[in-house]
């Protein structure tokens, strides 16, 4: 029996798009069919690049390369008009974090794909990572027992020649936020993975050291879970020239066990790698101390031998894939995408009222 070819196209030519397109190529049942984006000279040099044909238009790119999936790598703001034409056209939509800036674009989507019965999904590569998987096989072993704190911590650092990559960064209008929107959503998944369900959010947000953006370079929240759990979280891009992103998980039995996600200077699209191998930084759960050391050793060998910024991708998108094949959701669908949106929607609306913020949000005009 022949395997099935997916045809996969893209949605906006960025710097994460090449990502995604490299990707694509490492599967050997997918092919990049086509592509498109807003500016079509953009489109037609991405083409090129990568031997694909450009659209102006997403529904006939859907249409006449008969795409199974249209993944989304337009700037955050702008993932709803992209996503529902492909849904109309008939192709399932990966998008890329955040799911969208705006909790009623967010509604949108996941009720459009419901309603023509497409799957969604959202990009959050880092469950793949072997140590952030590591972690979530214990919790759900109850190897710490049950988990009653958990602390997501992020210092990274972003400079003026960041900002001023892309036209769009740094203003609430075309990137949505700041460090909440952009850096922050892969641990923001990681905590609500391994944590569950939200009761209630106090945070505030700050521009420290960023004069010359309008949002968020650092933000603190406490959190309570539903469950009865706490947790803490701070990020920020203030810290030169960015130290760590962290997330740890403290079970009631005293154990603990935590990911460094990424360390060193933080990883930029299509700008920078990533500068050191994920790894397991705390594991104190009894008879598997001494694990830590083999397991930064194996990590850090894997690290070496691909490139991290395709391999955990490509991981996602056929585990996307298996699940259009198979009718199963996959791993991170688009109301687990949703929930990252109502986090970090909650730590400004608890800023700007002054005052916790109870669970579930709904949109606000």
């Amino acid at each position: 029996m022949t395997e099935k070819i997916y045809n996969i196209s893209i949605a906006g030519c960025s710097k994460v798009g090449h990502l995604h397109a490299k990707a694509i190529g490492c599967i050997p049942n997918a092919k990049l069919a086509g592509v498109w984006n807003r500016t079509t000279s953009k489109a037609h040099d991405f083409a090129s690049l990568y031997n694909t044909t450009a659209y102006t238009d997403i529904s006939k790119m859907v249409t006449d390369t008969r795409s199974d999936l249209v993944i989304v790598c337009t700037a955050h703001p702008y993932h709803k008009e992209p996503a529902l034409e492909a849904v109309l056209a008939g192709a399932n939509v990966l998008i890329e974090k955040p799911l969208a800036s705006d909790l009623q674009d967010c509604d949108d989507i996941i009720k459009e794909c419901k309603k023509n019965h497409l799957r969604l999904g959202v990009i959050s590569q880092r469950r793949w990572y072997e140590p952030v998987k590591r972690v979530k096989d214990a919790i759900e072993q109850g190897r710490i027992g049950k988990p009653v704190l958990a602390v997501v911590t992020i210092l990274g650092w972003r400079d003026k020649a960041y900002y001023d990559s892309d036209a769009w960064r740094g203003t609430w209008k075309t990137e949505g936020g700041g460090v909440l929107v952009n850096q922050s959503p892969h641990q923001l998944d990681i905590l609500l993975w391994y944590m569950g369900e939200i009761d209630e959010v106090y945070g505030i947000w700050r521009n420290l050291n960023h004069p010359y953006i309008e949002v968020d370079d650092t933000a603190v929240a406490i959190v309570k879970f539903r469950s009865g759990a706490i947790g803490n979280i701070l990020v920020s891009n203030s810290q030169k020239p960015g130290l760590y992103g962290k997330v740890h998980v403290h079970g009631e039995n005293g154990a603990s066990v935590g990911v460094q996600t990424d360390g060193g200077a933080m990883f930029i699209a299509g700008r920078t790698g990533v500068a050191e191998p994920p790894v397991n930084d705390l594991w104190t759960i009894p008879g598997e101390e001494d694990l830590l050391k083999k397991w930064i050793t194996e990590d850090t060998e894997i690290f070496n031998n691909c490139d991290a910024t395709i391999r955990y991708m490509q991981y996602q998108i056929e585990d996307f894939l298996h699940s259009i094949g198979s009718g199963m959701e996959p791993a991170v669908t688009g109301e687990d995408g949703r929930r990252t949106v109502e986090l970090f929607t909650a730590i400004y609306r608890s800023t700007r009222d002054n005052l916790p913020v109870k669970f579930p949000l709904k949109p606000e005009p």
